[in-house]
């Protein structure tokens, strides 16, 4: 821990240095260079460097810039990966704000938790063992409900207003190829002095899938999802970095025809709405998030199902549900079907207003709720357990599958954000899940408020 706080001091030093300039600036300028380090218990440890450039032309619109470039190579120690750069302007177009995303990002040990949320069962003892004894039955192994998934993409959105000061529409385009295999555990425990045990007959729940017909062999390999998107956005927000009122709802669709060379062609509908209220002037603040996604035709490949949609990118990834961009506390990608309903309830508070070397600071401390729910299943075969027996005979049915409807994935828990010039969040987040089957408390460090 004192390790994670070093590094957010370093960065805030080095904010600081350039936020110390107060005089209008031109042309290209350097954003500055941080460690990229910070935690989350899906992820483990991120460790890497980035680096950010601004462009302010001629100063007219200072402190908004004309163009902005971000350059990310960084790591985790459970496997995942982040090789990024991304590109964003607002005058290479007139009248349009374009961001433009190249990205390598290796996962080794992704999530997989099985379809439908609920009706797949997790348990928790089959990853779990002891570092001084070795494992304990009925240990499995540690990668069990991980496969390993890389991704290449390629992806551009485009945002202009429609209609006045808030109406604005979106569009974009992706291309992406998807490298999907089994967790490769030996190159996992290369170099590491705290080895995974796994016993190499032991297959996941991945290979499982396989085996049960529930993945089949061309979505087994991966493939290309090359996508294009159309919505309406309508913005009134006070203040992006942290809004105290306004509204931001966006809609729109995701097409994947099959004349772009996917291997699948699919149609996905998505919703998403955010309001904010004041309560305390400046202080205090309600928040909430609710979204929706849908397939509306098509098939959708299992390792896509998780990608949240969005008008436009803001991270490296959107993806859930569960995990710190969506259900905070509860098993990254846990909660996956063929539709979706999501929502998050954060209290937003600013107790401490400080000055942190001649910068402006506050400490904010967030309440929140988060909640979801899969509203259409992946459709699984009616003969399932009977497939599953003759199949997996050595297996029981009712540790992998539970009858019925999905019910509400719910956490609670609790936010410390750090924050300088109102725009550098620091975000330090810990979440419990209400039931055990979706994990038990899961904790980040990452940077920006949720929404």
């Amino acid at each position: 821990m004192k390790k994670i706080f070093s590094v957010i001091l370093m960065a805030l030093v080095a904010l600081s240095v350039s936020g110390q300039e107060k005089k209008v600036k031109t042309g290209w300028k350097f954003g500055g260079a941080l460690p990229a380090t910070t935690y989350d218990s899906n992820l483990g440890f991120q460790y890497g460097a980035l680096v950010e450039f601004y462009n302010y032309g001629d100063g007219s619109t200072y402190p908004d810039y004309f163009d902005h470039t971000y350059t990310e190579v960084s790591h985790y120690t459970k496997g995942s990966g982040i090789f990024r750069m991304m590109y964003e302007s607002n005058h290479l177009i007139h009248g349009v704000h374009l961001t433009s995303d190249l990205s390598y990002l290796p996962d080794m040990a992704t999530d997989f938790y099985g379809f439908n949320g609920y009706e797949s069962v997790f348990n928790d003892n089959w990853m779990k063992y002891d570092k001084a004894t070795g494992p304990v039955d009925p240990y499995r192994s540690a990668m069990f409900y991980r496969f390993q998934r890389n991704e290449f993409r390629f992806k551009n959105d485009f945002q202009g207003k429609l209609s006045g000061d808030h109406i604005k529409w979106s569009a974009g385009f992706a291309i992406q190829d998807f490298m999907i295999d089994t967790v490769n555990i030996p190159t996992l425990n290369r170099g590491k002095k705290d080895k995974l045990p796994y016993n190499a007959d032991m297959p996941g729940l991945f290979k499982y899938y396989q085996d049960l017909g529930l993945i089949s062999a061309n979505e087994a390999d991966g493939g290309w999802v090359n996508i294009v998107k159309v919505g309406v956005t309508w913005d009134s927000r006070d203040n992006r970095p942290n809004p105290m009122k306004g509204i931001w709802t966006e809609m729109g669709v995701e097409i994947a025809p099959k004349f772009l060379g996917n291997d699948w062609g699919f149609t996905r509908f998505y919703i998403t709405h955010r309001q904010y209220f004041t309560l305390i002037e400046k202080n205090l603040s309600l928040v909430y998030r609710l979204g929706y996604q849908t397939t509306l035709s098509g098939k959708v490949p299992f390792f896509y199902q998780s990608q949240f949609i969005t008008s436009m990118l803001t991270g490296a990834t959107s993806e859930g549900l569960g995990g710190s961009s969506t259900l905070r506390g509860i098993l990254r990608n846990r909660v996956i079907g063929d539709a979706f309903f999501l929502g998050n309830v954060e209290l937003r508070w600013k107790p401490i207003y400080f000055k942190f070397l001649k910068q402006d600071c506050y400490l904010g401390i967030n309440t929140f709720y988060d909640f979801g729910l899969v509203t259409k299943d992946i459709t699984l075969p009616s003969d399932l357990s009977t497939t599953f027996l003759t199949t997996l005979p050595a297996e029981n049915y009712s540790d992998f599958f539970h009858g019925g409807k999905d019910k509400l994935h719910q956490s609670a828990g609790i936010s410390i954000m750090p924050v300088m010039n109102q725009n550098f969040v620091i975000a330090i987040d810990i979440g419990k899940a209400f039931n055990a089957q979706d994990g038990n408390i899961g904790f980040s460090i990452g940077l920006n408020y949720m929404f």
